[in-house]
């Protein structure tokens, strides 16, 4: 008898999912509503084709639509899915408590953000400090992949086409942008000592410290960060922030194998 092949596993395209999919993410970025044609050209779909599926998110309540102006915005229908999906994410649990800890240490803005899109990173857990002034940031919060402090961890631990780098690279928006070779002399130091830091080059005044969380193929997933005035973060400061991120991840990282054995 002939022995049995093994039974392998593809993935089957399902392009009206795919659209739909596009369609939020697209009014999710929107600052106003958009009308049908203008989403079909930016998503390269066929008006008629767009309108079917808007309807259907609106009907399901994750679209909303103006009849007046003709135009869709992102439903509020979608609020309940994004409670639930941090609800559940059980590292946004286990980081939450550690982050108030380290916000009223440093006087800082705490947060936890994960790859949630090929080109965005979303902010899943965050603690503000206790000082008068302090960053506006909100969970949900979405930003690009390769800015700022994050940005560099992921280009050291995940990206080793210099192409894709300079591609990326082109289309960040900085305060004060760095050349490309600085950019890249930034990565190169990151991957050395592990953490990263932005001093003021993607928000004026403001200093980012950064630490990577990896996954078991030990690609960055996740990433632990502090946000704070320039002024009062000196290079010792960010020396003491950055390790005490470094430890909070490394306990985070316990803590699940912990919990799954």
């Amino acid at each position: 008898m002939a022995a049995k092949s093994a039974e392998t596993t593809t993935k089957r395209q399902v392009p009206a999912v795919t659209r739909a999919i596009a369609i939020l993410r697209f009014l999710a970025r929107s600052d106003e509503p958009v009308g049908v044609n203008p989403i079909a050209r930016e998503l390269e779909l066929v008006p008629s084709t767009c309108l079917h599926i808007l309807r259907v998110l609106q009907d399901e309540g994750l679209v909303e639509f103006d009849s007046n102006t003709k135009r869709y915005s992102i439903g509020i229908g979608i609020l309940p899915l994004a409670r639930s999906a941090l609800q559940k994410n059980t590292f946004s649990v286990l980081v939450q408590p550690l982050l108030s800890g380290l916000s009223e240490k440093f006087g800082v803005t705490s947060i936890a953000t994960q790859v949630a899109e090929p080109s965005q990173m979303v902010v899943i857990a965050l603690s503000q400090s206790s000082l008068p002034f302090r960053l506006q940031v909100d969970l949900g919060s979405r930003f690009p992949i390769l800015i700022s402090a994050t940005g560099r961890l992921f280009a050291a631990f995940n990206v080793t086409d210099p192409e894709e780098l300079r591609s990326g690279f082109d289309k960040l928006v900085w305060d004060h942008p760095p050349s490309f070779d600085d950019w890249l002399t930034e990565i190169e130091a990151t991957r050395a000592r592990g953490y990263a830091v932005d001093r003021g080059t993607y928000i004026s005044g403001v200093t980012v410290v950064a630490a990577p969380v990896f996954n078991a193929a030990g690609q960055m997933i996740r990433s632990l960060v502090a946000i704070g005035i320039s002024e009062r973060m000196d290079d010792k400061q960010v020396a003491s922030l950055a390790k005490s991120l470094l430890k909070l991840r490394d306990k985070i990282e316990a803590m699940q194998i912990e919990t799954r054995s």
